[in-house]
């Protein structure tokens, strides 16, 4: 029975290159099965939605410097596992996996391990304000339950943290929204146009890469120092400012993801006046601030916004410090800045969800204990993560973080994709280092997070040291009895 097409948009061979990354690592016919290989990963990632229609084999082949007779190869071995159909006029496209999917591809008895995102689960308590905001939800059954910023409770309790952590806030400051991606969402569409450039890290969050594209704006990256220094290039990140005059920059100054460095104050009042000298508002992403394994975050350097005042938009998330599950994060920016958002908000959604805000309202007033409690737990499996490291993988280099939920780790060569491509046959899912990029590359880094029981982060690392031997031709050898 012929194939029906999905729908579904086409990837240049420009960005089915970037994604893929470094692919290759044999002759020809090897080659073939290692382009394969790297696809199905990014479909099994998501990268690769189902109905994406895929390059031809002449403008592939040219993107990725490669003859077209591979390209063939490769693109029949994957109609044959069943993940790509094609029609002759029609192309090819991704569809449903057949033979090749993920769970016929690992080893018999083991289930995957996902170390691709950085989300521990719900913290110690969350029942508890379930239950108390049942009891409170009574009192807004009578309205609409509409509330296109937010309960009034729950952005004070948002507003008084802010001001006990140096950037005074009003309730009228803080608006809320259905995560912290949603909030950098809402204002890139209201503050970026087509072709308007945008300020980055990199590596930086894969997923505000996304976004930046989506909206068809110029992503402008700056190079993190990962190992050590500052981290954050001021100099470098004037001279884009002067050079590019992006409309917007978006930044990570509190445990940043993937690296896990934090600016220090310092640093944040030099950015801050260069943001200033180029009238560029930037969106600082706090989602990692709670998570301050080193102290208390009440404690640490003032949010970036009380060096650069009106320019600082500022975002955060109850993800990560207290569960994905809730979909809760907030804006905190100038009322008039609120007030052309809350307008922008109607052509997209018509604000959060009452119980869940009332359950987050709960939860911030016991924030303190239940913090401490998560970044108690969260430093122990930190700690575990880093000792398997160095027991399994120990030419790999990182520097351990103060805070956050991930390593991000230097391997011995440039081996990334094909390190994330032989994982999943060894039982384990990563995120290759290019997807932190701008345009690629990042071969010789991978970021591992540590949101997962100890003994679960020591088996994946076991498996990831075979999958990298594998790679690097070693074959397998004995490991050490755990």
């Amino acid at each position: 029975m012929e194939t029906v097409i999905p729908p579904g948009g086409r990837i240049s061979g420009t960005r089915l290159a970037v994604m893929l990354g470094t692919w290759r690592r044999g002759g020809s016919r090897q080659g073939a099965v290692d382009l394969a290989a790297a696809i199905e990963m990014q479909v099994l990632d998501g990268q690769l939605p189902l109905g994406t229609r895929l390059p031809a084999e002449r403008e592939l082949a040219d993107s990725l410097g490669t003859s077209r007779t591979l390209i063939g190869a490769a693109l029949d071995k994957l109609r044959d596992d069943g993940l790509v159909a094609s029609r002759r006029g029609a192309g090819s496209w991704i569809t449903s996996p057949g033979t090749g999917t993920l769970e016929t591809s690992l080893p018999h008895g083991h289930d995957l391990i996902d170390f691709n995102r950085a989300a521990p689960v719900a913290t110690a308590g969350l029942t508890h304000a379930v239950d108390m905001a049942r009891r409170s939800l009574g009192d807004h059954l009578g309205d609409h339950g509409y509330s296109e910023r937010g309960l009034l409770v729950l952005r004070e309790r948002i507003a008084q943290r802010y001001t006990a952590r140096g950037l005074p806030t009003t309730p009228s400051q803080v608006m809320i929204t259905n995560g912290a991606h949603h909030a950098f969402v809402l204002a890139l569409r209201m503050l970026v146009g087509p072709g308007d450039r945008v300020l980055v890290d990199q590596p930086t969050y894969p997923n505000a890469l996304e976004a930046i594209r989506a909206a068809h704006a110029i992503t402008v990256p700056v190079a993190l120092d990962a190992m050590g220094g500052q981290g954050w290039d001021i100099a470098g990140i004037e001279a884009a400012l002067r050079q590019s005059a992006p409309r917007l920059a978006y930044l990570v100054v509190d445990f940043q993801n993937p690296t896990g460095l934090r600016m220090a104050a310092e640093g944040r009042e030099q950015l801050a006046k260069a943001l200033i000298r180029a009238r560029t508002p930037v969106v600082v992403d706090e989602t990692m601030v709670d998570l301050d394994l080193e102290g208390d975050p009440m404690d640490g350097p003032p949010p970036l916004g009380a060096f650069a005042g009106d320019l600082a938009i500022t975002v955060g998330s109850a993800s990560k410090s207290f569960w994905g599950g809730l979909r809760l994060g907030w804006i905190r920016a100038s009322e008039e800045l609120l007030g052309r958002l809350v307008s922008a908000r109607f052509a997209v959604d018509l604000g959060s969800p009452v119980f869940e805000q009332l359950v987050l309202a709960e939860l911030f007033s016991d924030a303190d204990a239940l913090l401490s409690k998560r970044r108690e737990d969260i430093r122990g499996m930190r700690d575990a993560l880093v000792g398997a490291l160095k027991l399994y993988c120990p030419d790999w280099t990182f520097a351990v973080p103060p805070g956050g939920l991930s390593l991000w780790c230097h391997l011995p060569e440039p081996m990334s994709t094909r390190l994330a491509v032989a994982a999943v046959n060894h039982g384990v899912q990563i995120t290759p280092g290019s997807r932190f990029s701008v345009h690629g590359g990042l071969e010789r880094w991978v970021r591992l997070p540590f949101s997962r029981p100890p003994d679960l982060l020591l088996e994946a690392v076991r498996r990831l040291s075979a999958a990298a031997a594998s790679v690097r031709g070693a074959g397998t050898f004995d490991m050490p009895v755990t």
